[in-house]
């Protein structure tokens, strides 16, 4: 018996329709899959037959768990090139989804995390269901928000994309919503009508409205205050002061949350969030590879790998083990150039 592709692709009438195809392992994404789905991205951005693509899922429980960090990792641990590369293609990807000249529509539900972030939320229509849990855990295995968190965190209302990106906190539908990670709810039960409709050939826009429903009232909206009155701070050491004073609920649960994580990841984070405020998608990019390669180069990620997804013992054990041993020089080399090596766009 054949194995199942990771990904299929498919033309109904005018769509170009993308599912990814590993349902049993949350959709995680793969090198393979990330080499597939830019070619066929490309094509059908040069086919006059296709108005649209759709990228959706297999399975209920997610739409992509993240990249396959079990595999990064051992081929990190081994110092093979491979996970470079896939950084590479995938950031390059992200790249076409941001700029793609047809409307990119995503279908989002269940668990998106990570990789599956890269390949849905760049996209220029984000349609989330019921089932939708998103977040950009990163700094709790020893790295940082990629794949466009660059870009998408700071321009979230607020301090709300700090919040996020140093706490790793997880989202449903209406904050998905709120924070302008998604652009429209339509329950998981009508996508396939509204599927249907754009292969009919119903304008995009016309028939995501058609099925969009009101969402709840977003928790977010109500801690917006907290969050920035303690995020827009000029450091994590000073966020975490903040929480501190506050000493409510939320507050203290919130430090909690970001000295678990690895100093030196949320140290990044920090300065990646602040950068890309004032900088293109592209910038971006090429900021994150710089970051990608000095982590990989590092034991952070190893360690979080282990801890959270190999031996699942919750107890990583950081290097440098605390926000006061992280030095600024430390945190400025993750940002230095690459030299001939930085990440470019053709």
């Amino acid at each position: 018996m054949s194995e199942e592709p990771e990904i299929l692709f498919e033309q109904r009438g005018p769509i170009g329709l993308v599912t990814l195809n590993r349902p049993k392992v949350l959709n995680a994404l793969t090198y393979n899959m990330v080499k597939q789905l830019h070619p066929q991205l490309e094509q059908w951005a040069e086919d006059d037959s296709i108005t649209a693509v759709v990228i959706q899922a297999a399975g209920e429980k997610a739409f992509c768990a993240g990249g396959d960090i079990r595999v990064l990792h051992d081929q990190g641990k081994a110092g093979s090139p491979e996970v470079i590369n896939f950084y590479r293609d995938e950031y390059r990807l992200n790249r076409t989804i941001k700029r793609y000249p047809k409307p990119y529509v995503a279908l989002m539900s269940g668990i998106n995390m990570g990789g599956g972030v890269g390949v849905s939320v760049n996209g220029s229509r984000r349609v989330a269901s019921e089932r939708l849990t998103f977040a950009m855990p990163e700094t709790g295995i020893g790295l940082f928000p990629d794949v466009g968190g660059t870009y998408f965190l700071p321009r979230c209302p607020g301090e709300i994309g700090m919040y996020l990106g140093l706490t790793g906190a997880r989202l449903k539908v209406a904050d998905a919503v709120y924070a302008g990670i998604a652009d429209a709810f339509v329950p998981t039960d009508r996508h396939e009508a509204l599927l249907t409709r754009l292969v009919e050939g119903e304008a995009v826009d016309a028939a995501i409205a058609a099925e969009t429903q009101a969402t709840d009232d977003a928790p977010l909206a109500e801690l917006q205050g907290l969050i920035d009155a303690a995020f827009s701070a000029d450091s994590v050491d000073a966020i975490l002061q903040r929480l501190d004073t506050d000493g409510g609920e939320w507050a203290t649960k919130t430090a909690e949350t970001i000295r678990s994580k690895s100093p030196l990841s949320t140290r990044v984070a920090y300065g990646q969030i602040r950068a890309g405020a004032e900088l293109d998608f592209e910038d971006c990019m090429s900021l994150e590879f710089r970051l990608t390669n000095r982590f990989m180069a590092a034991p952070d990620f190893y360690e979080g790998v282990r801890a959270v997804v190999i031996d699942k013992d919750q107890a990583p054990k950081w290097q440098p083990a605390s926000l006061d041993a992280v030095t600024d020089e430390q945190v400025a080399g993750y940002f230095a150039s690459l030299g001939e090596n930085e990440l470019t766009f053709d």
